[in-house]
């Protein structure tokens, strides 16, 4: 039974419930799917466009800036640049077809304390150098330090204010974050990842994301590594073989388009 004063109640319209004072409505607004067919492998893609988001992972400048830690440890981070033009044309398109954009970046906090000796070691196995939360020598900022400019997103790509931030501090963007509570309320089935390192984030989040039950998109031309290039032979292999599919923005937005 409706009533003209009912009042939504949750923060995505893809999940809400309608109430009042006697009344509580389960019944959720469905959505006419926006279907996009697409070259893509193993297999050609058909994606409904209102149940998908994107996901980009740590265009950092911490990654991506001349300036940045990558550089700075003596890392040649130009490959990790690769992903800034494509998305940079891709995101405002997906956006105007209504597909939410998801930053989900390192933001430690500053005392480290959800940080495990493990993580740390990963980037300062010997205990001295440069690692998380300490200064860079170019500028002082703290390594992916939440609300640092090292963890800031590079400044080629634009952030607008319906982009939605998740703060992560693992590989795995879906480890000790709310992003799959955030992926569930808006009532997303589909993941395109695009992001660096391709062979360690961004392949860290999209695993976790195909055993969580997301259908899971590699972006090919919005990915990259700084590792070796075996490294993204391997990944996008696995990917196909295992875990989802690839494709590429440039074929997505021509077909949106």
């Amino acid at each position: 039974m409706s009533s003209p004063d009912l009042v939504a109640l949750g923060s995505a319209g893809a999940n809400q419930w309608r109430v009042n004072k006697t009344t509580c409505d389960l019944v959720r607004k469905t959505r006419a799917p926006k279907s996009v067919s697409f070259a893509a492998e193993p297999q050609n893609l058909s994606i409904d466009l209102t149940r998908s988001a994107i996901i980009v992972i740590d265009m950092q400048n911490d990654f991506c800036h001349p300036d940045g830690w990558l550089a700075g440890i003596g890392v040649d981070m130009t490959p990790a640049r690769a992903p800034i033009e494509p998305l940079s044309k891709a995101l405002p398109a997906l956006r105007k077809a209504g597909v939410p954009v998801i930053w989900v970046n390192w933001g430690n906090r500053p005392d480290k304390l959800n940080l495990s000796p493990s993580v740390l070691h990963v980037y300062k196995p010997d205990g001295r150098g440069i690692g998380i939360g300490d200064p860079l020598a170019s500028n002082g900022a703290h390594v992916l330090e939440k609300d640092s400019w090292a963890a800031a997103i590079v400044d080629e790509l634009a952030i607008e204010p319906d982009d939605i931030h998740v703060d992560k501090y693992r590989m795995s963007g879906f480890w000790d974050t709310p992003l799959d509570s955030i992926l569930r309320n808006l009532g997303v089935t589909t993941l395109l990842f695009a992001g660096v390192n391709l062979d360690q984030c961004v392949f860290g989040t999209l695993l976790d994301a195909n055993c969580l039950g997301y259908d899971c998109v590699l972006l090919t031309d919005c990915s990259a590594t700084t590792s070796p290039a075996f490294c993204t032979d391997a990944t996008i292999y696995n990917v196909k073989q295992c875990f989802g599919f690839t494709a590429t923005a440039t074929d997505i937005i021509a077909a949106i388009d």
